[in-house]
């Protein structure tokens, strides 16, 4: 199947999604700073920059190792790294896949092939992806925190939240259709039921996580040692497999590190091989941890329990942990899209069915 346009919209609308979840994370830090609140004002402020920045490194090397070689490229180099510098390098791929899918899905009349659009699409979803990590599910956890722990609310601060979560939602699910049409020997993952349960078993596992650490947290603030002892448990373990995703040691560095963020809210897979084992050890793991964190708060913090926050929320991450499990079961065992010569899906890896791609070559690195 070709690009369609129904894919362009898709890539439009996640565009869209990227610029207002950015905008309305600004406003909410500008409205933190103007209300004095500067410790929430700067990790607000924190997460929209570290997000941008590791998106903009990745795209960035990649722009370079994809032009390698060629001649008459160092003036576009030059320019596309200063507008990388300005982090403005995410939204320009952004308008070059629009731009040059707009005339082969509108027109029908554009010299770009199909699998370089994929090539594109893929890069892309890969860049969001880190930045959902990196920005919006840690501005979930720190909005989530102000709100239970400190009572203050606002309309900007809604508006934020549920701006980041539509925008994990999307990035999640684009993500996982790019891996399955990029995957060689795998059948592109349907619409309809199966995205939806697939979707259902991601948001429903990270908001019962992201609530979890919001009650551990809640408990004290040294607890913050735990969400950095298991993002250096992940970053261990992408060590320890020896993930071999980048061209430079440095940039291999900091995607384990990124590895090692994503595993504190949900499971990522980063080699190709079986994962039934390592997932079911992260989710009893992870389902300990989650229905931990009420009860701790009840037999330390006795108190919370008057509070009208207290039953509703540990309900939900009883409920939704439970229920985003259900999900995940019933997709990998009845809707996960079947292939006898398929390997397992990597979530680090988007190799596409070309023999030529920059972007093939990147990733096939993972294999090896």
């Amino acid at each position: 199947m070709g690009f369609t346009k129904f894919r362009w919209i898709c890539t439009f609308i996640g565009l869209v999604f990227s610029v207002v979840d950015i905008a309305s994370d600004l406003l909410l830090s500008l409205q933190y700073f103007r209300e004095q609140q500067y410790t929430w004002f700067a990790l607000t402020l924190l997460f929209v920059l570290v997000g941008s920045l590791c998106m903009q490194i990745f795209s960035y090397c990649w722009f370079r190792e994809d032009n390698n070689g060629e001649e008459g490229t160092e003036s576009l180099t030059t320019n596309v790294g200063l507008l990388h510098l300005l982090h403005m390098g995410f939204f320009t791929r952004y308008y070059d896949l629009l731009k040059k899918s707009f005339s082969s899905v509108w027109r029908a009349n554009s010299g770009t092939s199909t699998q370089m659009l994929f090539g594109l699409a893929a890069d892309l979803s890969m860049l969001r992806l880190m930045e959902t990590f990196l920005e919006s599910v840690p501005q979930l956890l720190l909005q989530a925190y102000i709100m239970l722990e400190h009572q203050r609310t606002s309309k900007i601060q809604y508006l934020s939240m549920a701006v980041s979560f539509l925008n994990v939602a999307w990035s999640i699910v684009d993500y996982w259709r790019c891996l399955r049409r990029s995957l060689p020997n795998a059948e592109e993952m349907p619409g309809g039921i199966p995205t939806v349960v697939y979707l259902l078993y991601k948001t429903l596992t990270i908001t019962a996580r992201v609530l979890s650490l919001t009650m551990i947290i809640m408990l004290s603030s040294w607890n913050l040692l735990v969400l950095g002892s298991l993002w250096l448990a992940g970053t261990v373990w992408a060590h320890m497999i020896k993930t071999d995703f980048c061209t430079f040691r440095c940039l291999e560095e900091l995607y384990r590190a990124i590895v090692g963020v994503i595993l504190v809210f949900t499971f990522f897979n980063i080699k190709g091989k079986k994962t039934k084992k390592h997932m079911s050890i992260y989710y009893v793991l992870s389902t300990l941890h989650n229905f931990s964190a009420p009860l701790f708060l009840f037999l330390f913090m006795p108190k919370t329990v008057e509070s009208d926050y207290f039953l509703p929320v540990t309900v939900f991450i009883l409920t939704s942990n439970t229920m985003g499990l259900g999900f995940l079961i019933l997709y990998y065992k009845a809707l996960h899209p079947g292939n006898r010569v398929e390997s397992d899906a990597v979530d680090g890896m988007v190799t596409l069915n070309t023999n030529n791609s920059s972007p093939s070559r990147r990733f096939d690195r993972f294999l090896s």
